[in-house]
C-alpha cells in the first residue's frame, strides 16, 4: 500500500491580473506535486517561474486560482499550524534578544514562559547559539541570523518547514557551511522539507528529489531522484557524479533560463 503524501498539490493555477492591461499573466499552470513524510525536495528553476509564488500559496499568504493543496489529507487550510517558514530574509525583531525571537512563535501561541525557555534551549544548542540567547540580532552575523530564523521556525515544532532561498543573501563560505549545518539539523529533525533555491549544486546536495520548473508559465520539467547516500559531506560536490548531476539539470534548465531572459529583455525588465 502507498503511503499518503504528506504535501499534495494538484492541478494547480496560479494568475494574477494585470490592471493596467486588463489582462491576465499565468505564473503557475497545472501542476501536480506530491511529497512524501521526512522527505527533503528541492525546487529549481529560472527567475519568475513561480518556485516562491508556489510556496506562498503553500502557505497561505496566496490563494491559487484553481487546484487544491492537501497536508495529510486534509485541505491545508485547517493544516498551515503544521507549517514552519524561512524566508530568505532573517526579519529578526531587533528588540528583541535571540532566544525571545527564537520563541515568539511559542509565546504568540499562549505557551507558558517556563516551557518556551525549556523548548528553546536545545533548539539554541541544535544550531551553535546556546552562548548567543542574550544577543541582539544586530551583535550576530548573517549566518547567525539565518541560524536563529531556522530556530524559531522549528521551535512550533512544524510538521513541514517551507524554505525560499534561505541562504542566497549570505556570502559563498558561509553557504557552504549552512547547507551542511541544514542537513545536520534535518538528519536530527527528520522535517517534511520544501526547499527553494537558484544553486542547482545546493539543491542536488541537500535534497532527495530536486524538482525542475519551466520558464513562466510554471510547470514541472524534471522530478528528479538524487541517488547520494546521506549523511553528506561537502566533498561530495567534487564527486564525478555530482558534477554529472548538475550538469544534466543545467541542461534541462538552460532553455528556460534563456527564455526567461528573452521574455525579460522583450518587456524591458
Amino acid at each position: 500500500m502507498i503511503a499518503q503524501p504528506k504535501l499534495a498539490i494538484a492541478g494547480l493555477q496560479m494568475e494574477f491580473l494585470r490592471r493596467r492591461t486588463s489582462s491576465s499573466m499565468v505564473v503557475i499552470e497545472n501542476l501536480d506535486l506530491d511529497i512524501r513524510d521526512h522527505e527533503f525536495v528541492t525546487i529549481v528553476g529560472p527567475s519568475g517561474c513561480g518556485k516562491s509564488t508556489l510556496l506562498n500559496i503553500v502557505n497561505g499568504l496566496l490563494s491559487p486560482t484553481s487546484g487544491t493543496i492537501l497536508i495529510d489529507g486534509a485541505p491545508a487550510a485547517a493544516r498551515r499550524s503544521r507549517l514552519g517558514v524561512v524566508f530568505q530574509d532573517a526579519s529578526l525583531f531587533p528588540w528583541f534578544t535571540v532566544e525571545r525571537n527564537v520563541g515568539y512563535g511559542l509565546e504568540c501561541l499562549g505557551t507558558p514562559r517556563s516551557e518556551i525557555r525549556a523548548r528553546v534551549a536545545p533548539l539554541l544548542e541544535m544550531v551553535g547559539l546556546s552562548a548567543f540567547g542574550s544577543h541582539f540580532p544586530h551583535e550576530l552575523s548573517g549566518g547567525m541570523q539565518q541560524r536563529a530564523n531556522l530556530a524559531r521556525a522549528l521551535a512550533i515544532d512544524p510538521e513541514i518547514l517551507l524554505m525560499d532561498e534561505p541562504f542566497a543573501a549570505l556570502d559563498a563560505q558561509t553557504r557552504e557551511i549552512m547547507q551542511s549545518e541544514l542537513l545536520s539539523i534535518w538528519t536530527r529533525t527528520h522535517k517534511t522539507v520544501l526547499f527553494i533555491t537558484h544553486q542547482i549544486s545546493e539543491a542536488i546536495y541537500l535534497s532527495d528529489r530536486v524538482i525542475v520548473m519551466s520558464a513562466r508559465p510554471g510547470r514541472i520539467l524534471a522530478d528528479l531522484h538524487i541517488p547520494f547516500d546521506r549523511p553528506r559531506a561537502l566533498s561530495i560536490k567534487r564527486d564525478p557524479e555530482f558534477t554529472a548531476a548538475e550538469e544534466h539539470i543545467w541542461e534541462l534548465l538552460e532553455a528556460q533560463v534563456r527564455s526567461a531572459l528573452e521574455t525579460n529583455v522583450a518587456r524591458g525588465g
